[in-house]
């Protein structure tokens, strides 16, 4: 009983890694036209889940559809984060940059802290199926004409090459149009190497959102209500808090959350994160010739700037920035979105 109760909730540290970045996938649809989006895409379950889930925001419907084999799941979701860091890997050193990536089996398994025997090359594939199989339909409106698409995860993968026994060891993966953009506008976040041992897809999902809105923030509070809408949780409001409630009571004992501490206040109706300060800091303005924006900071910008290029809008700025003369900034983040709102209420109609 007390091994059991000491040992940490995390999953074993398999294969030493590096820091990942991630894109804000339940964001990065078509920001310009929702602002933000709350519903989560990949699913909680542990078993298939072929519902649908349906969204609307101001007017844009959004659904997702899983396939025969189920909605992508959130461990799915490391293929993603894999895929993902390969592309800003390259766009750090100047490289073109393609939809199509030519992967080792091998290492993706590691770099996700996966096991590397053949039931993890066949969770692989299954994952590739889910991936390219969920899709996503949304309707834009423009003016008096309604345009509505789908779009999947990931076009298609293919292996090229296995071994005798059957295990993949080269892999291609084509990247879906939407993710493949959001990496180019660099809509990405890095993440703790210790989201992939985190047991629970429930606890993953979590720290994905404290990643985002608590960032680099001392704490970010939320209502248990509205976390359990965007977790995308299928459970009932009592068996939510129990399951909240009991990653509270691990993190207490183990520290096992990365980034952020969590607890509950007001009778476990409000969610607590606490930064634990291990999220690297972004150089300041005192180190470098520009001041460097924080990931969050281009969504925030979008929202008060819907329907605006907002890299062309930083472009500008960072002008204007050092036309009068390079002032100091103390935080160069709220200046950015300041400038972006009050180029919106100028001309709302860009």
């Amino acid at each position: 009983m007390t091994e059991t109760a000491n040992r940490s909730p995390l999953l074993p540290d398999r294969h030493p890694i590096q820091d990942f970045f991630i894109c804000d996938v339940t964001d990065a649809i078509p920001k310009d036209d929702m602002g933000s989006m709350e519903h989560p895409i990949f699913s909680l379950a542990t078993k298939p889940d072929v519902s649908v889930r349906e969204y609307e925001h101001k007017g844009v419907k959004i659904s997702i559809l899983p396939s025969a084999l189920g909605l992508a799941t959130i461990h799915d979701k490391d293929i993603l984060i894999y895929c993902i860091s390969q592309l800003v890997a390259k766009m750090n050193t100047g490289a073109e940059l393609h939809k199509t990536l030519h992967l080792k089996a091998y290492d993706l398994l590691v770099a996700t802290n996966r096991n590397t025997d053949g039931r993890g090359y066949e969770q692989l594939k299954g994952a590739l199926d889910r991936l390219s199989g969920t899709r996503i339909r949304t309707n834009i409106k423009t003016g008096d004409q309604e345009v509505t698409e789908g779009f999947g995860l990931i076009d298609s993968w293919r292996i090229i090459r296995q071994t005798a026994s059957g295990r993949m060891t080269e892999l291609r993966i084509n990247l879906s149009d939407w993710v493949f953009n959001a990496v180019t506008a660099r809509e990405i976040l890095t993440l703790s190497r210790d989201y992939f041992r985190l047991r629970k897809p429930l606890e993953r999902r979590i720290y994905e959102l404290a990643r985002k809105h608590c960032g680099q923030q001392d704490e970010w509070v939320i209502s248990v209500e509205l976390l359990k809408k965007k977790c995308g949780s299928a459970s009932d409001d009592y068996e939510f808090r129990r399951l909240l409630t009991i990653i509270c009571d691990e993190d207490e004992s183990h520290s096992h959350m990365p980034d952020y501490a969590m607890s509950l206040d007001g009778n476990n109706a409000i969610a607590k994160f606490t930064n634990r300060k291990t999220v690297r800091p972004l150089p300041s303005s005192e180190h470098t010739i520009f001041p460097l924006l924080d990931a969050e900071t281009y969504h925030d910008a979008r929202t008060v700037a819907p329907g605006y290029d907002i890299h062309r809008l930083e472009i500008e700025w960072r002008t204007f920035w050092i036309d009068t003369g390079k002032p100091e900034l103390k935080n160069p983040d709220a200046a950015f979105i300041g400038f972006c709102k009050r180029r919106y209420e100028r001309n709302p109609n860009p």
